[in-house]
């Protein structure tokens, strides 16, 4: 029961929803105007739920942003499951903690009514903004419970561009994996890259061809083999490699050059002797455990999780008209490369 001067809950999405008979997400959609195909009765239901709970979507909108919540929310599709991508929400959670803040996590397992009702929970805590988040780099369609906050993508982006992204840099990690190699004074270099379409398939070729002609190196597109992205995908390649001549392979990641180095074994040959090989990802539990360790490239999950903090909080500003705000991939070095035998 409640006493007299007791202050009335705030209305949430939640109840209206509820009220309406309708999802969450369908109550973000009506309010927001998305645009989405909601039919005319749910879509009455709700404006109807809204004007008898007295909702006001604009208490909780973007100038809660100046109301001193100490709260920022993150918000993921899998990385809290994912063990080497779980570093984005420690590098955001330390860097949060640096100014002061705490870090709402909701991990959705990408379903669509947990990740609406997971950004109604955050805007009715009044976050100061929200990290949005995916386990891998791609292109994302907003939420559009997110309208109502300050938001930055991480390891992801809006094709718009509309929304402050922070992203790894692919085409600089691609770049560095093969100079790795050219370094140690390989000039016939093969390339095994994902056949599935992303930002990392088209980042690490542009890197790969930026370094052989940074060395003088034509780009040779019979050098370029498109595999499945894992283990079996690395394995099958291998006398393809071999039948090229090459005397060192970039792998799109670790899970690729996993499945090489069995193949290399399996025919009576040695990684490096034989054939020096770079992976990408830096997935410790592949990398630094093969024999012999694999050298490597590393996606900077804390260091995204990071720099999105700091974006949100306005820290860091990407320049404007450049697009998602890029981090550096580190080389990892390690004992998979060595000089070619005939050098």
């Amino acid at each position: 029961m409640k006493n007299e001067g007791d202050t009335p809950r705030a209305v949430t999405m939640r109840d209206v929803a509820q009220a309406a008979g309708v999802s969450v997400s369908t109550v973000s959609h009506v309010v927001n105007n998305t645009g989405a195909r909601i039919g005319r009765d749910a879509r009455e239901r709700v404006r109807r739920a809204i004007e008898e709970l007295g909702y006001r979507p604009n208490a909780m909108a973007k100038n809660l942003v100046k109301g001193g919540s100490r709260f920022l929310g993150l918000v993921a599709d899998a990385i809290a499951s994912t063990p080497f991508a779980g570093q984005i929400i420690h590098g955001a959670q330390d860097e949060a903690w640096q100014h002061g803040y705490v870090l709402l996590v909701a991990n959705t397992e990408g379903n669509e009514e947990a990740e609406a009702s997971a950004i109604s929970m955050m805007l009715e805590h009044k976050v100061r903004g929200i990290l949005y988040s995916t386990w891998y780099h791609r292109a994302v369609d907003l939420p559009a419970g997110l309208a109502e906050a300050d938001t930055v993508l991480v390891n992801c982006y809006s094709m718009n561009g509309a929304v402050s992204a922070v992203v790894p840099d692919e085409s600089a990690g691609g770049h560095d994996a093969t100079r790795m190699l050219l370094a140690e004074g390989h000039r016939r270099i093969a390339f095994l890259n994902t056949r599935t379409p992303s930002p990392a398939r088209d980042g690490r070729l542009d890197g790969y061809r930026r370094a052989l002609d940074a060395a003088g190196l034509p780009f040779d597109p019979d050098l370029v083999v498109d595999v499945q992205p894992d283990q079996e995908g690395g394995y099958a390649a291998v006398d393809q490699v071999l039948a090229m001549r090459a005397t060192a392979v970039f792998c799109h990641n670790d899970r690729v050059a996993m499945g090489l180095y069995d193949g290399v074994r399996d025919r009576g040959l040695r990684v490096p002797d034989d054939l020096s090989v770079v992976g990408f990802d830096n997935q410790e539990v592949i990398a630094a455990h093969l024999r012999p360790a694999l050298s490597t490239v590393a996606l900077p999950h804390y260091e995204l999780g990071r720099r999105g903090v700091r974006v949100l909080l306005g820290l860091d500003m990407p320049e404007a008209g450049t697009g998602p705000l890029a981090v550096d991939c580190p080389s990892v070095p390690r004992h998979s490369i060595t000089r070619p035998s005939e050098s």
